[in-house]
């Protein structure tokens, strides 16, 4: 397929674009950086060095060709959640750059006379807000807190699509992978022998594999059975005490020291909400369509994403 893609120049995108060049795709990356991957440059691969949260970058003669001849979009673009303090102005950053960012690509696709036949969008299981004891399935309400609000709207720009484009939309768990996330974090902390549970241990983690990710990216890009919201999780959710006992055990190294909450929501301020803060979230509709997760079992994810090959 000739694929468009949105904000796949970050951790998931290191895995995510290689993949689809081996699966035979043609990828026109738009990015903010220059060249995200210059290794792959060539290789099927063309970037352009746009902001697509921006208007203007939508009258661009290359990205509107590229729009224009492609058969599929991937649409991952958003400021990371966790990585900085919530000031306000960063609050806007993160709703803009997932709704401003999909509001222009809709605009984009409904002015074409024969858009892409599909446009897979990224959410989150921040969509469902926090809880120690529900479960959430793709039929369950949003939440109330800041990360719902973004969630709500960023599905409901992508709703938007015309009618010719099949829609679908991950809401996407943590992140399994040894070079960012979570767990890129938490690895050298734990590598050390220091790592711990953050917080209290009993909030939940939603999680899935960055190659289990980019399967199903793949698989949602190429069957037309694929359609609506899906969880992008894992089938086995875990709580942040199991999942440090889990790492330690992956890594050979202890687990017991945990990372109390106060000093996070220090450095993080509101953005502590994230790993402080879960939901037990269960991929049911992937499930029922037997997606085939290569690791649906945390300790095997833990394995792979710890080895050297990261796989």
């Amino acid at each position: 397929m000739r694929l468009l893609l949105l904000g796949c120049s970050g951790f998931v995108g290191r895995e995510l674009v290689p993949f689809l060049l081996e699966l035979g795709h043609s990828l026109t990356l738009v990015s903010r950086q220059a060249q995200p991957f210059p290794q792959l440059v060539g290789n099927r691969l063309a970037c352009l060095q746009l902001d697509p949260s921006q208007a203007a970058s939508w009258e661009h003669e290359g990205l509107r060709q590229a729009l224009a001849a492609a058969e599929g979009v991937v649409n991952l673009a958003g400021e990371p959640i966790a990585e900085k303090r919530w000031t306000p102005a960063h609050r806007e950053l993160l709703m803009a750059s997932r709704v401003a960012t999909t509001e222009q690509l809709v605009l984009a696709l409904q002015q074409l006379e024969t858009p892409p036949g599909v446009l897979l969008n990224a959410s989150a299981v921040g969509y469902y807000g926090t809880s120690t004891e529900a479960r959430f399935s793709e039929a369950s309400g949003a939440g109330s807190d800041y990360l719902a609000e973004i969630c709500t709207r960023w599905e409901a720009a992508a709703a938007a699509v015309p009618a010719a484009t099949r829609l679908v939309i991950l809401r996407i768990g943590i992140v399994l992978g040894a070079d960012g996330g979570a767990l890129g974090r938490m690895l050298p902390v734990f590598r050390l022998g220091f790592g711990g549970p953050v917080g209290n241990g009993r909030q939940w983690m939603s999680w899935i594999h960055r190659h289990d990710l980019c399967r199903l990216i793949a698989t949602a890009l190429e069957d037309g059975n694929y359609r609506g919201v899906y969880n992008a999780v894992a089938p086995e959710p875990v709580t942040m005490a199991n999942f440090a006992a889990a790492l330690g055990r992956a890594i050979g190294r202890p687990s017991l020291l945990p990372v109390p909450g106060p000093v996070l929501q220090l450095l993080l301020g509101d953005g502590a909400q994230v790993v402080l803060e879960g939901q037990q979230v269960l991929s049911e509709r992937l499930l029922s369509q037997r997606f085939p997760f290569q690791y649906g079992e945390l300790s095997a994810a833990l394995a792979a994403a710890t080895s050297p090959s990261g796989r």
